[in-house]
């Protein structure tokens, strides 16, 4: 089996793109970051059921993006509710986090000796963050293989997999499901309650539903009870 590291932050999409580097013959070296990030559920949910997924390996990396703030994940910012469809890259945007999260599987890839790595990016039911989009992947992939020895030596060519790039959330859950993804054992919501239960209300939580309502089912996660 080839080695593929896929950024894995226990959410639903990054736990599709798990299932879709398996069925692609791949042993998941699964990367996960403790960056500081309001909603820690996802990175405890990340944890404790990498080893349920058939996960090789699980690293987390702790990096502080609260130093610099600037998101309503890592700052002391409201989280928008109740407002998915407004124009505009919303305060839920972390600024740079998927160049950084690329930049550290990019790494641990050159060290492993691999040359797959996967991300969970979707540029259609999505919020609008610059770095979910096409381009980007395209200019990362060109980026790695001028950046590393192991490219530059010839040792093989780095490729970014974002195979949920052009599926709605609805595609993606049933291609997850197809797959065999437990869905109960993600999480998405960006403001969560003591307890863990999604707010249902957050642009993360309305894209989430909106998939399971368009495939005619239940979302299988807690939410809080709305008064």
């Amino acid at each position: 089996m080839k080695k593929a590291v896929v950024l894995y932050s226990g959410g639903l999409d990054s736990t599709t793109c798990v299932a879709l580097a398996q069925a692609a013959g791949c042993r998941v070296h699964a990367l996960s970051f403790a960056y500081g990030q309001r909603h820690q559920i996802e990175l405890e949910q990340a944890r404790r059921f990498a080893g349920r997924l058939g996960i090789s390996e699980h690293r987390i990396v702790s990096i502080d993006l609260r130093q610099f703030g600037g998101s309503a994940l890592t700052a002391d910012l409201e989280v928008p509710k109740d407002c998915c469809d407004e124009p505009g890259i919303p305060v839920t945007y972390v600024p740079a986090r998927n160049t950084i999260f690329l930049s550290y599987a990019l790494a641990w890839a050159e060290v492993l000796g691999c040359f797959d790595i996967y991300i969970g990016v979707n540029a259609l039911d999505y919020s609008g963050y610059p770095d979910c989009r096409p381009e980007f992947i395209a200019a990362f992939e060109q980026m790695a293989n001028l950046a590393t020895r192991a490219a530059v030596e010839g040792q093989g060519h780095f490729r970014i997999h974002a195979p949920l790039l052009q599926l709605t959330k609805r595609e993606i859950i049933e291609t997850g499901l197809r797959l065999g993804v437990d869905y109960s054992l993600t999480h998405s919501c960006y403001d969560p309650d003591a307890s863990g239960a999604a707010c249902g209300r957050c642009d993360s939580c309305l894209l989430r539903l909106k998939g399971f309502r368009e495939a005619g089912l239940t979302d299988p996660v807690r939410y809080q009870e709305r008064g």
